[in-house]
């Protein structure tokens, strides 16, 4: 009987677990200013962080430390931001594929490969 209660636990956790790494599909805003790159790569950045925290943390962490998923802290310096889109797009492990998409993903890829 233990063990039927254990394995209960364990499939309600992985549920909501996934249905926290799936969430918010709420709409970046960018930027429209043409002061500078700068501004323009800022706001990317912003937005990828935004992106990471809504459909990310739950399984990294808010400071990248890592949880049900991998710490990310220093994953720019062993993967690209095109890796780190194919990554995500494919899943990996527990990480299901398409959790994030289109200018989200290029954002949160773009935010995580400069993670250095």
């Amino acid at each position: 009987m233990k063990f039927k209660g254990k394995l209960a636990a364990l499939l309600v956790g992985s549920a909501l677990v996934l249905a926290a790494c799936g969430g918010g599909d709420e709409e970046a805003s960018t930027s429209t200013s043409n002061d500078s790159a700068s501004t323009t790569t800022d706001t990317a950045s912003a937005n990828g962080e935004k992106i990471f925290n809504q459909k990310c943390s739950s399984c990294h962490g808010m400071n990248l430390e890592g949880g049900v998923g991998p710490e990310l802290t220093t994953v720019g310096s062993k993967m690209s931001q095109e890796d780190i889109e194919t990554l995500v797009k494919d899943g990996k492990g527990a990480m299901p594929p398409g959790l994030i998409d289109g200018e989200d993903l290029t954002a949160v890829a773009e935010w995580l490969a400069a993670k250095q």
